[in-house]
């Protein structure tokens, strides 16, 4: 007698079977749970905004864009400008994101395309991605008493040498533009490395395979192949790096030198629009208040135009190198 080797299997009822009611009434929870937490991330934005523009609107109201374009924070006198902040929140967002955003993707190129083993590979990235953790107070003590001492003789050396090009054009005498965006540099690493290992772990072994089938070395297949197919990764990356900058406070408070000024000179102290309302909240007036939240104003603003732009460009790579629309 033949024996059927299925007769104990499952019935095809229950494995391939229509949903019950209970898996569509469990459908149905998790998307109302969903929809309900992303509609309560955008109430709370709209909340954020709602309070921050009230409180600034009557200085919106007085001072109007001359705040945008002004360069005098005088309580005293009530004049109020943030034009040198902006300069300075953008200026060493700059920097770092060029310095942090290099070594960033180097970091994720040198742990994913097969430069060391594995497992040493896990090592080195646990440790990049504990940067993330440290204190932003524990960086700028480590900036005032390690960066600064470090840079000072490095600077004069430029600016005695090279004092004729703008960005060497005065001295290191403390904190700066120099130290401020290094260690700026430093915290956004982690960010930038790790949603750039991320972006290059997306793509399959397959396309580098094919690029050494085609003839390339190592660094033309990494070049020309697997950094344009993690382009758009590496470019989300770029962006929250970048926000991650423009929002950073304390750091930038100890190191920057909290000067309202507009200096090209990577030694000469500046300030930035977070630094600002950290530095100028606690004895605020009433009347400063309303002006340093017009600040924070200026500030979301700009962080929403980065990000758009951030976007936009994101899309383009994402057409233009994967082929998607």
């Amino acid at each position: 007698m033949a024996v059927n080797p299925f007769q104990h299997a499952d019935s095809a009822s229950s494995v391939s079977g229509p949903p019950s009611g209970g898996d569509y009434l469990a459908d149905s929870i998790f998307r109302i749970i969903a929809l309900s937490c992303a509609a309560l991330i955008v109430v709370l934005i709209l909340y954020i905004l709602w309070e921050i523009g009230g409180l600034a609107l009557p200085a919106m109201a007085q001072h109007g864009l001359s705040f945008v374009s002004g360069t005098t924070w005088n309580v005293g006198t009530q004049e109020f400008g943030v034009l040198p902040e902006i300069w300075g929140t953008l200026y060493s967002s700059f920097l770092a994101l060029i310095l942090g955003g290099t070594f960033g993707v180097a970091i994720a190129i040198f742990l994913t395309q097969d430069f060391i083993h594995a497992r040493l590979a896990a090592v080195f990235r646990t440790i990049v991605e504990l940067l993330a953790a440290i204190p932003s107070v524990v960086y700028g003590l480590w900036g005032i008493y390690v960066v600064i001492p470090m840079l000072r003789p490095v600077a004069e050396w430029l600016h005695s040498e090279l004092g004729f090009i703008p960005i060497f054009g005065t001295e290191l005498s403390g904190p700066g533009m120099a130290p401020a965006a290094l260690v700026l540099a430093i915290m956004i690493l982690p960010t930038v490395a790790a949603i750039t290992v991320d972006a290059f772990r997306r793509i399959p072994y397959k396309v580098k395979e094919a690029a050494y089938g085609m003839g390339t070395t190592r660094w033309e297949a990494i070049l020309k192949v697997m950094l344009p197919t993690a382009s758009s990764g590496i470019l989300a990356a770029l962006v929250l790096g970048f926000g991650r900058a423009l929002g950073e406070t304390m750091a930038l408070a100890m190191l920057i030198g909290n000067s309202n000024q507009i200096n090209l000179s990577l030694f000469a102290p500046a300030n930035t629009l977070a630094s600002l309302l950290a530095s100028s909240f606690p004895e605020a007036g009433q009347i400063e208040v309303q002006a340093l939240m017009y600040a924070a104003v200026v500030l979301l603003l700009i962080t929403l135009i980065v990000n758009i732009v951030g976007l936009g460009i994101q899309q383009y790579t994402v057409r233009k190198f994967e082929g998607k629309t």
